[in-house]
């Protein structure tokens, strides 16, 4: 079961600026700190968030499964936290990672590169 915002421990200020969904969830989208490649979006409540924060690795709650689950922590492709920002809104977070093999949960190495809609390339 999710932890609620005040127990999480995730820093109050922070937790303030957050505009959760109905179900207490932000959109976190991973990113690949040195070359910009967006990797995938997860969810993360206040709790993901500050184990995110404070552990340097990857945490998000799964929509589906109703639990929390570290990227990596099964198939080794791991999520090494390098920065995390709010947007301007408060409504989404960039987490800036060193990503190990594929960030998709098909294996590739990223979630945006299967079903592409407009391509600028000719």
């Amino acid at each position: 079961m999710r932890i609620d915002a005040a127990a999480s421990g995730l820093d109050p200020e922070i937790a303030a600026r957050l505009k959760r969904t109905d179900g207490g969830l932000v959109a976190a989208i991973a990113q690949q700190y040195d070359t910009g490649e967006v990797l995938m979006l997860g969810w993360m409540d206040d709790e993901a968030l500050h184990r995110t924060l404070t552990t340097g690795r990857c945490t998000y709650w799964s929509r589906s499964r109703q639990e929390y689950w570290v990227k990596g922590e099964t198939s080794g492709h791991v999520q090494r936290v390098v920065a995390v920002a709010l947007d301007c809104d408060g409504d989404a977070v960039l987490v800036r990672v060193d990503q190990t093999d594929g960030a998709c949960h098909t294996g590739d190495r990223t979630c945006f590169d299967a079903d592409v809609l407009l391509s600028d390339e000719r």
